[in-house]
């Protein structure tokens, strides 16, 4: 059966923060990039969040300023270069069904849906399933029937594991040490690029069925034992 995968765009496949960083020092003179992890502060309009110390006031302004530009989300770098095209051929050689999560707010421009759809198309993923969407990544990975979901939040990967039997690989960039200690315990699996994500993937396919299938696998190749989670 084929695997059916889930994945989040910024800051796991696109460069969102990279972007806003720009634009916020166009905009504001007094920008000191943050260490903290991404949403400190809540963001705006369920807008993603912003990875700088900007005021909620400045964080408004930044993503009125975002909503002016024309197909911004066009516009975006990837984190890894030639991290999507190797997905899409992973894809078409595994047959997965391959989706694409994001909750970005409309620019000017084609909608975000579209956009995002374009972005990927140039990066090398032919007619990618874009769904714009808000509430909880367990509740999509439920009605989806979805396997596996990979994302750079925290939260969304905890609202996975618990509201779905989907499996959850959080993509964490950060210092190892800013890593809740919960997260393997919770049966999130943890992988620090999406190159060690589709190698795990790969690997995983590659080794005798065994027990469990092949999601088992995949969660065996990432460090996680059977039986973690909620």
């Amino acid at each position: 059966m084929s695997l059916r995968i889930a994945f989040d765009l910024d800051g796991v496949l696109a460069d969102m923060d990279s972007a806003l960083d720009r634009h916020a020092h166009m905009l504001f003179s007094d920008v000191v990039a943050s260490n903290a992890t991404r949403g400190d502060s809540p963001p705006p309009n369920g807008s993603p969040s912003v990875k700088l110390n900007l005021t909620t006031k400045q964080q408004q302004q930044l993503w009125q300023h975002v909503h002016s530009i024309n197909n911004f989300w066009q516009s975006l770098a990837e984190i890894e270069p030639g991290a999507v095209a190797r997905l899409a051929a992973m894809a078409a050689e595994k047959r997965w069904e391959v989706i694409f999560l994001t909750r970005r707010p409309e620019s000017a421009g084609a909608t975000a849906q579209i956009q995002s759809q374009l972005w990927l198309e140039s990066k090398g993923f032919r007619l990618p399933s874009v769904f714009v969407v808000q509430g909880s990544r367990g509740r999509i990975a439920s009605a989806l029937a979805l396997d596996i979901v990979v994302d750079d939040r925290i939260e969304n990967c905890l609202d996975v594991v618990v509201d779905s039997h989907a499996r959850a690989i959080l993509v964490w960039r950060d210092d190892e040490e800013r890593l809740p200690a919960s997260a393997r315990r919770l049966g999130i699996a943890v992988v620090r690029s999406i190159g060690e994500c589709l190698d795990a993937v790969s690997h995983a396919e590659s080794l005798p069925e065994g027990r469990g299938g092949l999601v088992v696998r995949v969660m065996r190749a990432l460090g996680l034992k059977e039986g973690a989670g909620v």
